[in-house]
């Protein structure tokens, strides 16, 4: 099947297939993909248009934005017994075609319904988050619901539209109808592991390449800022009024008309000026093995005033050797608020949970599905010419 062909269902599936799926969508756990095609086939997920293969990762589903955006004079969420709509009457200050495509401008907020929406069982809940390309481009993304009092939390059961509120921080974007700027993972029941199971992991698969391991609500990550050995390159500095960017168009844009490369001095540190956004990476490679999913948890405030990780998914085979990802480093996304912070070397910047698939994925991150990011080291985003 082409990549970007609609799904298609087999009226006589292989049998233990089928039989897999049933034990996935029973059993407590994060929905693998063939999950994920079966709630597409009983339209516990259903679209405006056809939903595309490619939409389908190891353990989630890019979604669509849909050929309405509107301006809108703050975020908000609708809270409990109100829907977006009728909050939007109030709060919309233009509506913007996005079918042939309209640039979202930086500072500005944004409210567009997204092409899929939810019918779900009432034992299955969901999660959002932005997609990596999205978070690198520091375009802040955010997936709101009926009746929500939480961003990117779908309640269990959730039957309704999915919205996508969006904030261009740095640079300002072009997208259209069809645009995949958020996932989402489906799940059953309570799967995420305590620490004396990620412990346990954390030995027989080594998630992280830590001489020490600190586990306490999550497994610590540490940021690099040692400098790669040739160059001495420690990450990025975004610009501030620079050009347009197609979130559509991969390898287009040169990095130095939008970067300014940070180049270690030898003194193992970095000051975070407020509001500058930067791309930094972890020191650790880390290792998501095929039955798990990953999250870093995305601002600690017990480890400075500062934000990391706006896309805090990581699939199963994310870093696995058998996928083509050893030595797969978390890229940092990092926001300093409020006041000048120091980073220094080896410095916590952020954990990661895991949690457990409800059955083993049928593809891992890397294999044959044309990820972007893995056996990743210091990388921008997929829109900039690899240098």
């Amino acid at each position: 099947m082409p990549a970007n062909s609609p799904l298609q269902f087999q009226s006589t599936a292989d049998q233990e297939r089928q039989t897999e799926t049933t034990k996935s969508l029973a059993q407590t756990g994060i929905l693998p993909s063939h999950a994920i095609k079966s709630l597409i086939e009983q339209q516990q997920i259903v679209a405006l248009a056809p939903i595309m293969s490619e939409q389908i990762q190891p353990a989630s589903l890019d979604l669509r934005l849909g050929e309405k955006a509107y301006r809108i004079r703050a975020s908000f969420l609708p809270g409990q017994g109100q829907t977006v709509a009728t909050k939007l009457d109030d709060l919309s200050l233009h509506e913007i075609d996005l079918r042939y495509g309209a640039v979202l401008e930086t500072g500005c907020v944004y409210l567009v319904p997204l092409m899929e929406s939810l019918n779900l069982d009432p034992s299955l809940s969901a999660t959002a988050n932005p997609k990596s390309s999205t978070g690198r481009l520091d375009v802040f993304t955010r997936v709101i619901t009926d009746g929500a009092r939480n961003f990117d939390q779908i309640p269990a059961g959730y039957k309704g539209s999915l919205y996508a509120e969006i904030c261009p921080q740095t640079f300002s974007v072009l997208v259209r109808a069809g645009s995949r700027l958020s996932q989402i993972r489906f799940r059953r029941g309570h799967s995420i592991l305590d620490d004396d199971s990620l412990l346990q992991l954390q030995k027989k698969y080594n998630l992280v390449t830590a001489t020490e391991t600190d586990i306490n609500n999550g497994i610590a990550l540490t940021v690099n800022l040692a400098g790669d050995p040739q160059t001495g390159l420690i990450g990025y500095r975004a610009k501030h009024h620079s050009g347009l960017i197609d979130v559509d168009c991969e390898g287009g844009y040169d990095t130095l008309d939008y970067w300014e490369p940070i180049i270690s001095r030898g003194q193992r540190r970095l000051v975070l000026d407020p509001d500058e956004f930067y791309i930094l990476a972890s020191k650790e490679a880390i290792h998501v093995p095929p039955n798990y999913a990953a999250e870093m948890v995305p601002f600690n405030p017990l480890v400075g005033e500062f934000r990391v990780h706006y896309a805090g998914f990581f699939d199963p085979g994310f870093g696995h050797e058998a996928a083509g990802g050893s030595g797969s480093r978390a890229v940092l996304e990092v926001r300093s608020h409020k006041v000048p912070f120091i980073l220094e070397d080896g410095q916590i910047i952020g954990r990661l949970i895991y949690e457990r698939l409800a059955a083993p994925p049928n593809q891992l991150y890397g294999a044959g599905l044309g990820s972007h990011y893995q056996a990743q080291g210091l990388k921008l985003s997929k829109h900039f010419k690899e240098a």
